[in-house]
């Protein structure tokens, strides 16, 4: 995924894709404990994904003390 698409998305766009994401890496990690993960490279573009993702949307929502919120709320 590209930052020039991210950039052009609303805060509730990206809340969907950061959903959407975290979704996908529960699923990839839960591929990788039984045997059947094909893709590895793919648990890293999807971590990458995850953090330019909430960077955009720390920088939409108005600073950097949003971003360091959105990382406690997920545990990152």
């Amino acid at each position: 995924m590209k930052s020039g698409d991210l950039k052009s998305m609303t805060l509730d766009q990206l809340d969907d894709q950061l959903g959407k994401l975290k979704k996908e890496q529960f699923n990839l990690r839960f591929q990788k404990a039984s045997g059947q993960l094909e893709n590895t490279s793919r648990v890293r573009q999807v971590r990458r994904d995850i953090a330019r993702v909430l960077t955009l949307a720390g920088q939409k929502r108005g600073g950097s003390s949003s971003v360091a919120a959105a990382k406690s709320k997920t545990g990152a």
